[in-house]
């Protein structure tokens, strides 16, 4: 059992960032499914089930708020589209992650909510460095990453990949209020 308290909501033009509810298990197991979107992703299983999208939202619900905070990434008048969320791992600031339905790519929508994740995370959180990465074969994140404030720090680091089952390289970047 956790405590729930309540997680932000974040207002960009086209989205909005909330908090993994009951009701997106099936369009974030229907989506997150597709090994395109899972193998790019460290911890995303494939295949991806609805029994992982439920225990997503549990461990979602379950975080303590003042280190890290899961948002769906909803479309107006589509709903959930994707995922992005802020943790602390390794680093001494924050990491940011995020994944996007394969049928949403290409629309800004993942740099739209990176860039509403970074303004919450410097204006209520007072971070002043957030940390990404992304894998070496998947430079479209890399520019998502970019157009969205991060540079390239040159290191590199190598992770399991639960989708692929194997490790691959990061690419790592931080992004400076």
């Amino acid at each position: 059992m956790c405590v729930i308290d309540i997680s932000p909501v974040i207002e960009t033009r086209r989205l909005t960032l909330r908090a993994p509810e009951d009701r997106d298990v099936t369009r974030i197991a229907q989506m997150a499914a597709d090994y395109d979107v899972a193998r790019m992703s460290l911890r995303m299983p494939h295949p991806y089930s609805v029994d992982d999208a439920r225990s997503f939202l549990l461990r979602a619900a379950c975080q303590d708020r003042r280190r890290e905070n899961t948002f769906v990434i909803e479309l107006e008048d589509e709903g959930p589209v994707g995922v992005i969320g802020l943790f602390h791992d390794r680093d001494p600031y924050p990491e940011m992650g995020y994944w996007i339905g394969k049928p949403y790519w290409g629309r800004g929508l993942a740099t739209e909510a990176a860039e509403g994740a970074l303004a919450w995370a410097s204006r209520s959180w007072r971070k002043r460095a957030v940390a990404a990465g992304h894998f070496r074969d998947n430079p479209a994140s890399g520019r998502v990453l970019t157009k969205s404030g991060f540079l390239y720090t040159g290191e590199v680091r190598r992770a399991h990949s639960a989708a692929r089952a194997e490790d691959t390289e990061i690419r790592m970047m931080v992004w400076m209020a």
